[in-house]
């Protein structure tokens, strides 16, 4: 169960209207901004930002992931070699 316990942020007034405005959609914002740094620095695994996230599946994770542009740490030469891979394998 992920932990329930709260820390506020305090963020200037001109900075959150220029982010849209105080309220739910910031809150949002701001904590996938920090759990999204987290998760590549690697300070959080998959499943725990998933958790802190409230993401019900890998698959949701994996879609917030591509269309923030986060990669999932696999690197170009790994990428690489697991597509030969599939294509020797005909997959």
């Amino acid at each position: 169960m992920p932990d329930t316990n709260t820390v506020d942020v305090h963020i200037p007034a001109g900075l959150a209207n220029r982010l849209g405005g105080a309220g739910p959609a910031l809150d949002r914002q701001a904590l996938e901004a920090l759990a999204l740094a987290a998760y590549q620095a690697g300070s959080l695994t998959a499943y725990e930002l998933r958790l802190t996230l409230g993401l019900d599946s890998r698959c949701e994770l994996d879609v917030l992931l591509k269309t923030r542009g986060v990669n999932d740490g696999m690197t170009l030469p790994e990428w690489r070699a697991e597509q030969e891979t599939l294509d020797r394998l005909g997959l």
